[in-house]
């Protein structure tokens, strides 16, 4: 996905509705039908128009050894 895209991709955050799941049979049809390729990328277009440019911001990690 080009970067020009994610710029240009916004949420409205006033207007948006919550639903348990896929309540339309037409909607869940439909991804099940896509390749799970598809399906990522979708997630990874929704996760940058969620989190912008945190989306890529790497994790920390942290490792601890800890004796008993």
């Amino acid at each position: 996905m080009t970067a020009n895209v994610v710029t240009t991709l916004k949420i409205d955050r006033k207007a948006f509705s919550v639903s348990s799941g896929f309540e339309s049979t037409a909607e869940k049809r439909y991804w099940l039908v896509r390749s799970p390729y598809e399906r990522l990328q979708q997630m990874e277009r929704l996760r940058r128009i969620n989190y912008g440019r945190r989306a890529t911001s790497r994790l920390q990690r942290i490792f601890t050894i800890i004796e008993r």
